[in-house]
């Protein structure tokens, strides 16, 4: 099949030993990041396999309605980025594993790194020993805090871990269903939404983003923060009211943020307010960004790929597509 693979930014792909799994297959690479519809529509005119990083390009009806070859995206995780229904209605399957069970350890890692980085002030201290400054200020211990999970699902539930390990008390807030397992686990639950946000030292976010949990974190939540805390965001930006952030910070509640994802990404706008505020700390999604995670996702992806070649599509998302290829198969 002829595979592409777009937003290897890298070109780390095909140094994994996963990628020996498309041997046979006519795969072409692309490192740069491109969304208008035109130049995509070049690229992948002959295309039947399309391999996605998670969502650094939206698939969305137009783009498809031009690339009469696609047969199969091939991605992992959640899809708000690929227009399903414009798939279905163009005969291409969407398979995306979900990987029950198995949680991103590199995201929940990387978590954890940012929550040392800003309570501890290391990117700023860092700066300013290079600029030829020594000690710049005084940042917070961990221990005896209250780290907050919003959403205990699979990266949620490791972070407490984490913050368990740190001497941390946990608190968590989640659906009826997560609240209970993280009782169960052996942590403390808040009361409501508000305690939630009154109680915590450190909130991180961990939840996907659905129609459900869109803006999910308002401005009255963030006002209800302490001036000492920090909030982290490593799931998806849209989880939290537009400019809510921005405005809470400016207004000291939360004291500090710690974020790993944007609105609109590749984010390149240097003036972005974030970016510009001496406590907040930036890194443009990181958090799944390392080679023993990309072995493990491009595993799936690339075993969906060659089972589709088999004739034998897995982690089908939009099952109605094969119905509507099922009189083509038996013709």
């Amino acid at each position: 099949m002829k595979v592409s693979i777009l937003d290897d930014y890298f070109d780390t792909l095909r140094t994994l030993p996963c990628f020996g799994k498309l041997a046979g297959h006519d795969v072409e690479i692309w490192n740069d990041h491109v969304q208008d519809v035109d130049a995509l529509t070049a690229r992948l005119r002959d295309t039947q396999a399309l391999v996605l990083i998670r969502e650094r390009t939206k698939i969305q009806a137009p783009l498809i309605e031009r690339l009469p070859k696609l047969k199969l995206i091939s991605q992992r995780s959640v899809y708000p980025h690929i227009d399903i229904d414009a798939c279905t209605r163009a005969g291409v399957i969407v398979s995306s594993s979900q990987h029950p069970g198995t949680p991103s350890y590199a995201t929940a890692e990387f978590t954890w790194g940012l929550v040392l980085a800003a309570m501890r002030q290391i990117p700023q201290q860092m700066a300013a020993l290079k600029a030829g400054l020594w000690q710049i200020g005084v940042g917070t211990t961990l221990r005896g805090k209250t780290l907050g999970i919003y959403g205990y699902g699979r990266i949620g539930s490791v972070v407490a871990g984490y913050g368990r390990a740190f001497g941390m008390n946990v608190m968590v807030w989640a659906r009826e269903a997560a609240r209970s397992q993280a009782r169960a686990d052996g942590h403390a639950t808040a009361k409501n939404k508000a305690e939630f946000f009154e109680q915590c030292d450190v909130i991180s976010l961990h939840m996907r983003l659905v129609e459900a949990t869109r803006h999910i974190v308002t401005a009255a939540d963030l006002a209800r923060t302490k001036p000492t805390g920090l909030l982290v965001n490593t799931s998806r930006a849209p989880l939290i009211e537009p400019g809510a952030l921005v405005n809470a910070l400016r207004a000291g509640r939360p004291g500090m943020a710690a974020v790993d994802v944007f609105e609109d990404e590749p984010m390149r706008d240097t003036s972005h307010p974030l970016l510009n505020m001496p406590n907040v700390v930036c890194t443009p999604h990181l958090g799944y960004v390392s080679r023993d995670e990309y072995e493990i996702q491009f595993t799936d992806i690339f075993d969906q790929i060659n089972a589709y070649a088999d004739g034998a599509p897995i982690n089908v998302v939009n099952p109605d597509v094969l119905k509507k290829l099922q009189p083509a198969r038996h013709g």
